[in-house]
């Protein structure tokens, strides 16, 4: 009964402050009506945390955001706009100079946005190797012919792939889901990675038709606009097929693509 004070005797002690409650130590019953010391059912537990999926949908990188979000495209499409333009009013060799500055300037950018340097690299050596073949041929058109031969490289090698039965799309939508090679033994999981993968080598052998034509033309200004309508539009759409076709197969909706990422939630310990 709380606290103790000696007798003056030492023969005994009384009782100094309050007595707690005999039910103080009774276990107190849950709120959620359980008996006390019962174990929350695991359904309940399941629906708090959230099921895989969602925690997969929620944590996996929008369309937009795979694309590099909107200064990913601006700086996809911004030398080739600079090329055109100051070739047009300066001639090829300050094109060239401008081109390549503009992708100096823009690996310098995703640097500052802690892009992943291989992004910011990759895309200075496309330009430089674009500028140097416009510089040796001696033409404004050379700086697409680059860009023109890796479609018909992209295009043959997975149109190669369904060939030989390795569809190019299911390698790398599996890897990227981190379930192997499994897949190869589903036959018709197998023809949907067919398909999807035969949509784009469509993609890639359309703007190789479409852009060798114009260069045959020498219509640089129709180049440029050909290779931004058929970069990131085709790609999108490329995308939106590839989910309709084999999405549904690995639980990934177009949805789970467009859809703001949530954040993660925190620990509140």
């Amino acid at each position: 009964m709380g606290r103790h004070r000696p007798l003056a005797s030492g023969t005994g002690s009384v009782p100094v402050g309050p007595v707690p409650p005999p039910w103080d130590d009774e276990p107190t019953a849950p709120a959620d009506g359980r008996a006390p010391g019962a174990e929350r059912p695991a359904a309940v537990e399941a629906s708090e945390a959230g099921s895989p999926g969602e925690d997969a949908a929620a944590s996996r990188p929008t369309l937009l955001d795979q694309m590099g979000g909107p200064m990913g495209m601006v700086d996809s499409g911004l030398p080739v706009v600079v090329f055109v333009v100051v070739n047009v009013m300066a001639g090829l060799t300050a094109g060239i100079i401008a081109a390549l500055a503009a992708g100096v300037v823009i690996a310098a950018a995703r640097l500052v946005r802690h892009k992943p340097v291989t992004q910011a690299i990759g895309g200075l050596v496309a330009v430089g190797i674009a500028a140097f073949i416009a510089y040796r041929v001696g033409s404004a058109r050379g700086y697409f012919l680059f860009g023109i031969w890796t479609y018909l490289l992209y295009g043959a090698a997975l149109a190669l792939s369904v060939i030989v039965r390795w569809p190019l799309i299911g390698l790398a939508w599996e890897s990227l889901n981190g379930r192997g090679r499994a897949w190869r033994a589903d036959r018709r999981l197998r023809y949907r990675y067919d398909a999807a993968t035969l949509v784009w080598v469509a993609v890639f052998a359309l703007r190789y038709v479409v852009q060798q034509w114009l260069y045959g033309a020498d219509q640089v200004g129709w180049l440029a606009g050909a290779r931004l309508a058929m970069g990131y539009p085709l790609f999108v759409i490329a995308a939106l097929a590839t989910v309709v076709i084999v999405g549904s197969a690995s639980g990934v909706r177009v949805r789970d693509l467009l859809r703001r990422r949530r954040p993660a939630p925190t620990d509140p310990r």
